[in-house]
């Protein structure tokens, strides 16, 4: 089970997270339990890897805006270059960032 000891070893800004759910931490508990349950990182590399940039955008644009409102701070980093260059539908190697990504939300999943 996720602590906000391991969150914030993990890198996570908890205390605004926390301060983001109306200090509550047992709701912000609860709402990264359900972003670790969240397989959306997932999709977004089989977008990428299918080159359908558009989608990929639309997903990397809604992870960011999840990881950002709980403060996965760590993950959200990544994430904003991401967005910004598929919303640029640059032509390049989105592999490492993809990899990046999925280890970093391993990781996330066990703490």
């Amino acid at each position: 089970m996720v602590t906000i000891d391991n969150l914030r070893k993990f890198g996570a800004d908890v205390d605004d997270g926390i301060a983001r759910c109306v200090n509550n931490e047992g709701f912000y508990l609860m709402l990264v339990g359900k972003l670790i349950e969240d397989n959306q990182l997932a999709e977004l590399a089989k977008k990428i890897e299918e080159n359908d940039l558009n989608s990929a955008f639309l997903i990397s644009h809604a992870l960011k805006g999840m990881y950002g409102n709980l403060s996965i701070t760590p993950i959200y980093n990544e994430l904003v270059e991401l967005t910004e260059n598929l919303r640029a539908s640059r032509q390049m190697d989105y592999a490492p960032a993809v990899n990046k990504l999925l280890k970093m939300k391993e990781e996330l999943n066990n703490l």
